[in-house]
């Protein structure tokens, strides 16, 4: 993952191609970039953002995305069950036990860690 400006970009590897690609994250518009070496990715990804963030300054537009703080999450029927047990025998609602799980995982450094605690193949690392 790339960071510039505090925009986040998503990088890909076209073996086809040859090529590393990507898209930034968070915000309203497809914003694409590439480049055939790590330096050419880089330099294409921060142009991109530049770009983007003065197209955006002319037409009046905030540039990024808005989230509403509300998502839908799809599980397993046992999984649900067993969240909502878990829920209610520590006294909290099931919204507050998800917000208290992502923010568990969030403040882990180390995806492994997640598997030491969740269990392994849960989570994929990139």
């Amino acid at each position: 993952m790339l960071n510039y400006k505090n925009y986040y970009g998503a990088v890909h590897y076209s073996s086809d191609d040859e090529v590393f690609f990507g898209k930034i994250l968070a915000i309203n518009d497809l914003v694409t970039f590439e480049g055939d070496t790590v330096k050419a990715l880089k330099t294409a990804f921060e142009e991109a953002v530049d770009d983007y963030l003065q197209t955006c300054q002319e037409i009046g537009k905030l540039p990024d995305k808005t989230y509403k703080g509300t998502f839908n999450v799809r599980l397993s029927t046992e999984l649900h069950k067993q969240s909502a047990l878990f829920a209610a025998m520590h006294n909290i609602t099931l919204n507050d036990f998800v917000k208290k799980a992502l923010a568990f995982a969030l403040s882990r450094k180390d995806p492994a860690e997640l598997d030491r605690h969740f269990g392994e193949n849960h989570f994929q690392h990139s």
